[in-house]
């Protein structure tokens, strides 16, 4: 599973956001971007300390300051379920060029 795909599907679902400065991030994940920046909306922050609180109606974290995110276990499955289809969906040969042999007396050799 990769992050950005599980990001991609955590779109509209509640995700706890911590950075290495430790202020945590609890809202609802809007959109994110290719280098992981998120965009939240009804947004809790919580101070390093968990002394101070602050609503937000909308933050923006910028990628490289994230520690962790936290995503509901029905965002795993459903990426899970996903993924298992698109593995279905696959063929499961002939996708490459691969190498014709073809023998003539004691002779064998190969085409690219």
């Amino acid at each position: 599973m990769l992050p950005l795909s599980l990001l991609k599907t955590a779109q509209g679902h509640p995700v706890l956001v911590e950075l290495k400065n430790g202020e945590t991030y609890n809202g609802h994940l809007v959109l994110c971007d290719t280098w992981m920046n998120i965009h939240m909306r009804e947004v809790i922050c919580t101070s390093k300390d968990a002394d101070k609180f602050y609503r937000m109606p909308e933050a923006y974290i910028r990628g490289n300051t994230i520690k962790y995110i936290r995503v509901p276990e029905e965002v795993m499955e459903k990426v899970k379920e996903e993924s298992t289809r698109r593995d279905d969906r696959r063929p499961a040969a002939g996708r490459g060029r691969g190498r014709r042999h073809y023998h003539k007396g004691n002779m064998c050799g190969f085409w690219a």
